[in-house]
C-alpha cells in the first residue's frame, strides 16, 4: 500500500499538471517540490501513484485535494456524495434538528439549489479533478510512447473507468435525467479533454453527447482490462467488474435496457450475494463477498467527524448522531415481511427517547408505544438498545432507527470503508431492464436469487404483470439499497415525486424538512437537477449565465 507521504507528494504533482476548472486562476500555483509532468507520466509505476491519488480524493477532505477555493473541509468526498443520494431523496430521514456539514440543509432542499453553494462547488470540481487525471494517463498511454504491456493495460483501464465515473456523476446531477427530457437537446456538462495550458473545456455538450462519451469510455475501458494484471483483493482498484457495472448503470438510465441486462450480470461474476450474517454485519468493510468495488478509509485521513458513518450510522460518536438518529421511511419498514431479514436491521419499537424529537413526541412522558407500560420499561429498553448495538448512553434512541450501516468499533469515531457497487444492485438492475422489455418471467428469474436470499417465504412468481413485477423491484431497490445512495438517481428514472405525507406519513416532519417534505416528480420541477457553480460561469469563457440551470 502506498504510504501516506508519497500520496501527498503524488497530489502536489497533480495540481501543478491538472486542473479543475478553464480558470487561469487554478494553474499558477506549482509546488517547489513537484516533479515534472513528464516524469509523472513517464512509467506505469508513476502513473500508478496517479491512480493511488484518485483513489484518495474519493474519501480525502476535499480542501486537501483541491486547488484554490474549489474544497472544503466539509465535503470529503464519497463520505458526502454517498449518502446525499437517500438524504436529498428522503430515504434517509431525520429525526431532530442538527445541521453538521449542512446535513439538514441537503434535506431542506437549499444547497444543490443554490449556485453558490459548497455542495454544488466540490461536487462540481471534484469530478472535473478525476476526469483531468484520468485524462492526463489516457493521453499519454494512448499516445504510444510507452509499451502497453499487461500493467500498463490495467492503468489504461481504471482511467477510462474513472473518466467514465465522473461524467456519469456530473450528468445526473447538473442535467436533466435521460428518460425524462430529450437527451438529444437538453445541456449536459462540458467535456474535457486536455492535459496542457490552457486547459479550456467545450461548452455545455447535450446529454446525449455525454452519454455517448460514457459508453465509448467504459468499452474502451473494458477492452483495456483484457489481458491486464489483475487488482487482486484490493477493492478500491477498479477492474473490469467495474466498469461492467457502471456500464450497467449507464444503460439502465438511458433505457438501453438489453445492454443494461447483459452488463449487469457481467459485473456481478465472482461475487456472491452475501448471506444474513453478512448482511447484517454493518456494512463498514469492503471485504463483504458481494462488494465489486469501494474505497479502503485510511484512519490518518482524519475524516472521522466528516465520515459517511457519522452522517449516517447511529452507532457513530458524534452529535450529528447522538442528537439525530437517522430513520427508515416506515412505510417502507412496514411493507417490509417479518420473514424478510432485512427488516431486522430497523428498530421499529425503540423508545423516542430524545425530547427534542421533531415529532414532537420524545420521552416518556409523550410515550405511544403499548409496549412500554412504565418509565423503567422505557429507560431498560433504552439501555439494552445501547448495550446490544454499541452506542453510548448519551444516544437518542427513535422508533423506525436504523442500525445497518454500523461502524466496526460501535460508540467510536473510526470512519471504515466506503461501498459503492454491489452485486445486489446488479440484480436488481437486471430484473428492471428485464421487466421493462415485458420479459416477465425474465425479470423473476433475475429477481429470485435475491429474493430468496433475503426473505425466507418470497415468492416471485406472484409478480406475473410488469406493473407488478416493477412495484416490487422498487420495493427490493429502496429496501436492499437503502442508506447506499441510490434514492435520488432511482426517483429521476422512475419520474417520482418526494411526498412525507402520503399513506400515513413517512415519519419525517414538515416543519423540520420544509422544501424536502414534498416535491414534485422530475419530469416537470427543475429543483432536481444541480445548480452549475457560479464559480465555474465566472471563469469559463464557454459558459455564461443563460448556462445556468433554471
Amino acid at each position: 500500500m502506498l504510504n501516506m507521504l508519497n500520496i501527498k507528494k503524488l497530489l502536489l504533482v497533480l495540481l501543478a499538471i491538472t486542473v479543475t476548472s478553464c480558470s487561469e486562476d487554478f494553474l499558477e500555483t506549482k509546488p517547489t517540490d513537484a516533479i515534472s509532468a513528464a516524469d509523472a507520466l513517464a512509467t506505469a509505476e508513476n502513473m500508478a501513484l496517479i491512480l493511488n491519488g484518485m483513489h484518495r480524493t474519493l474519501f480525502a477532505q476535499s480542501q486537501t485535494i483541491l486547488p484554490g477555493d474549489t474544497g472544503d473541509s466539509a465535503r470529503s468526498g464519497e463520505h458526502y456524495w454517498v449518502p446525499m443520494g437517500d438524504n436529498i431523496s428522503g430515504g434517509i430521514i431525520h429525526s431532530a434538528n442538527a445541521n453538521n456539514l449542512g446535513w439538514r440543509d441537503e434535506m431542506q432542499w437549499q444547497n444543490h439549489t443554490l449556485e453558490t453553494d459548497i455542495t454544488v462547488t466540490v461536487l462540481w470540481y471534484h469530478r472535473y479533478n478525476i476526469i483531468a487525471n484520468a485524462n492526463s494517463i489516457i493521453n499519454t498511454i494512448e499516445g504510444g510512447s510507452l509499451t502497453l504491456d499487461a500493467r500498463l493495460k490495467e492503468i489504461l483501464g481504471q482511467a477510462y473507468t474513472y473518466r467514465a465515473y465522473a461524467y456519469l456523476s456530473l450528468v445526473q446531477h447538473f442535467a436533466k435525467g435521460y428518460l425524462i427530457g430529450n437527451p438529444s437537446t437538453d445541456p449536459g456538462v462540458p467535456l474535457l479533454f486536455s492535459t496542457s495550458a490552457p486547459y479550456t473545456s467545450a461548452p455545455r455538450s447535450t446529454v446525449q453527447d455525454i452519454y455517448n462519451q460514457i459508453f465509448l469510455d467504459l468499452d474502451d475501458a473494458i477492452a483495456a482490462f483484457d489481458g491486464a494484471t489483475d487488482r487482486g483483493d484490493d477493492k478500491s482498484q477498479l477492474n473490469v467488474n467495474t466498469a461492467h457495472g457502471l456500464k450497467a448503470r449507464a444503460a439502465l438510465n438511458t433505457g438501453k435496457w438489453e445492454t443494461a441486462a447483459r452488463e449487469a450480470v457481467l459485473a456481478r461474476e465472482g461475487y456472491p450475494i452475501m448471506d444474513e450474517a453478512d448482511w447484517k454485519s454493518g456494512f463498514n468493510t469492503v471485504d463483504l463477498p458481494e462488494v465489486i468495488w469501494g474505497s479502503v478509509v485510511l484512519d490518518t485521513e482524519t475524516t472521522f467527524f466528516r465520515s459517511y458513518f457519522y452522517l449516517m450510522s447511529n452507532t457513530f460518536n458524534g452529535s450529528q448522531v447522538r442528537n439525530n438518529p437517522k430513520i427508515a421511511d416506515r412505510r417502507l419498514i412496514d411493507a417490509a415481511p417479518d420473514t424478510d431479514y432485512r427488516k431486522d436491521m430497523f428498530l421499529i419499537d425503540a423508545p423516542n427517547s430524545n425530547n427534542s424529537a421533531a415529532n414532537n413526541m420524545g420521552g416518556w412522558d409523550n410515550n405511544t408505544n403499548p409496549l412500554y407500560t412504565t418509565e423503567e420499561e422505557f429507560e431498560a429498553e433504552i439501555d439494552r438498545l445501547a448495550n446490544e448495538w454499541g452506542w453510548t448512553s448519551a444516544h437518542n434512541t427513535h422508533p423506525y432507527m436504523h442500525v445497518k450501516m454500523r461502524q466496526k468499533t460501535p460508540g467510536g469515531i473510526l470512519p471504515d470503508d466506503i461501498i459503492y457497487m454491489r452485486s445486489s444492485e446488479m440484480y436488481l438492475i437486471e430484473a428492471e431492464a428485464m421487466a421493462m422489455m415485458d420479459d416477465i418471467p425474465g425479470a423473476q428469474a433475475a429477481l429470485a436469487p435475491l429474493g430468496n436470499e433475503r426473505d425466507s417465504a418470497f415468492d416471485v412468481t406472484v409478480f406475473n404483470t410488469k406493473e407488478s413485477m416493477m412495484e416490487q423491484i422498487k420495493f427490493q431497490r429502496r429496501l436492499e439499497l437503502w442508506g447506499e445512495g441510490f434514492g435520488y438517481t432511482d426517483k429521476i428514472r422512475w419520474d417520482e415525486g418526494i411526498d412525507h405525507a402520503a399513506d400515513g406519513g413517512s415519519g419525517a416532519s414538515a416543519v423540520l424538512y420544509q422544501d424536502g417534505y414534498q416535491q414534485d416528480k422530475p419530469s416537470v420541477n427543475d429543483d432536481w437537477i444541480f445548480k452549475i457553480p457560479q464559480a465555474e460561469i465566472d471563469a469559463n469563457p464557454n459558459l455564461s449565465p443563460s448556462d445556468q440551470n433554471p
